[in-house]
């Protein structure tokens, strides 16, 4: 809607100086309603244009028309050109601010995409580092097992092996009792001290011998070397045979003559046996587990001092355990000349050896079925002279051959000791 007054219009009585127009448009909402925007516009012929925002956001277009002196109206038509031109302006302007809402519409909906994108990779990284966690605790219980495995490998490839050596043994020794029923004892080797012009020689018995009472009982009556087959291992074996000591028939386990061996040894060395069968030596813990089970067998000590006396202590039940068990030892019934340092305080000990981590086998230098330490130490160091101190090897205990009850002492080391063992219900015969 327009008002147009022209001053001193033809036919008008009055014409008015001032010639005001009021247009009101819409206009698009502005992000403050309270601000006023003005623009002035017009040429010296059309006086000045002004428009102003009202508070309901409708926009007031304000014409003023300059009084002629000549008291002829303005040129109507150039100046409606001109407020056309305005409104056309105003009316670009206004689809401008369209446009810029729109793209600020859509920047913020594109805004809110953003932050979207953002939370997704950010609930992402969340769960990848999660997802890596996983995998390296994963791969660590991967690494463990695979190194149970590979012991497991380790331990199968070992068994296998013991396996195939044993079954090779049973085969060569089965092949051996096929072809030739009993048993052929090929290992006689006389002792040394007898005389050298006696031949070595082998005997044939129908039975294999388990130990050397065996061999006492299909006739060999002679001291020295022999290979026996206990019937626990079934694998052949060399022992020294006593067949001269309160009537014969003893396997020797253990004998110490002239300290030219160390018995200092490991676990393994105590469990295989180690040393010469004619001089020093240790029969080995497997050898005497699989000879004492295979029965009743009884256990004879002998000792000799510095002063060439002689005594013995001899035990009615004497067995070891297996490595599983430590080799514990169960010896009972004592008796002999001897006072018994031996079975009231070492029995059912188990072995060990320096190596094994016990200190009392440290500090004695031996391998033993060791208390808290010793009464008896068989198997200590070699003192030449019999009498030792501490300070002799270190200043933690004595470590000598040991029979505390020979002189109620731990400092003096035997010159000669030896065991043996043989079944309990043995009885001597008389030569064939």
């Amino acid at each position: 809607m327009s008002l147009l007054s022209l001053t001193n219009p033809p036919g008008w009585s009055v014409c008015s100086a001032l010639c005001i127009l009021i247009v009101l448009l819409p206009e698009a909402k502005a992000e403050n309603l309270n601000t006023t925007t003005q623009r002035n516009g017009g040429g010296s012929q059309c006086g000045e244009y002004t428009n102003q925002v009202l508070e309901d956001g409708m926009c007031r277009l304000v014409a003023t028309l300059p009084q002629l002196d000549e008291q002829k109206c303005p040129d109507m038509f150039r100046c409606t050109d001109e407020v056309s031109y305005w409104l056309h302006e105003n009316e670009e302007r206004k689809q401008q601010i369209v446009a810029l809402k729109e793209a600020v519409s859509e920047l913020q909906e594109e805004l809110r995409n953003h932050r979207h994108r953002i939370k997704v990779l950010e609930l992402q990284t969340e769960e990848r580092n999660h997802f890596n966690t996983s995998l390296e605790q994963r791969f660590h219980e991967l690494e463990h097992h695979y190194a149970e495995a590979t012991t497991l490998l380790h331990l199968q490839g070992t068994l296998i092996l013991d396996l195939r050596t044993h079954l090779h043994n049973l085969t060569l020794l089965v092949d051996k009792v096929k072809s030739s029923p009993g048993c052929l004892i090929n290992a006689l080797h006389p002792n040394p001290l007898m005389s050298a012009q006696e031949p070595l020689h082998s005997v044939h018995v129908r039975n294999c011998p388990i130990d050397c009472a065996s061999i006492y009982y299909n006739g060999v009556r002679r001291s020295g070397l022999y290979t026996v087959v206990s019937s626990m291992a079934g694998v052949p074996m060399e022992v020294y045979c006593d067949m001269d000591t309160d009537g014969g028939g003893w396997t020797v386990i253990q004998r110490r003559a002239d300290g030219s061996l160390s018995f200092d040894r490991s676990w393994s060395h105590y469990r295989d046996g180690f040393g010469d069968l004619h001089s020093e030596f240790w029969l080995g813990n497997n050898h005497i587990h699989e000879l004492s089970t295979q029965g009743d067998y009884s256990l004879r000590i002998d000792l000799e001092d510095w002063s060439n006396m002689h005594k013995h202590a001899l035990y009615q039940s004497f067995s070891v355990e297996d490595e599983e068990h430590l080799y514990r030892l169960h010896v009972s019934g004592f008796s002999g000349t001897a006072q018994d340092s031996f079975s009231w305080y070492h029995d059912k000990q188990g072995f060990s050896t320096p190596d094994s981590g016990n200190i009392c086998a440290e500090i004695s230098h031996g391998g033993w079925w060791y208390n808290q330490c010793f009464y008896a130490n068989l198997n200590g160091v070699y003192y030449r002279g019999g009498h030792y101190t501490a300070k002799g090897r270190g200043p933690l205990g004595p470590d000598g051959i040991v029979w505390y009850s020979w002189r109620d002492s731990d400092y003096y080391s035997l010159r000669k000791v030896s065991m043996m063992i043989r079944p309990r219900s043995f009885r001597t015969r008389l030569s064939p």
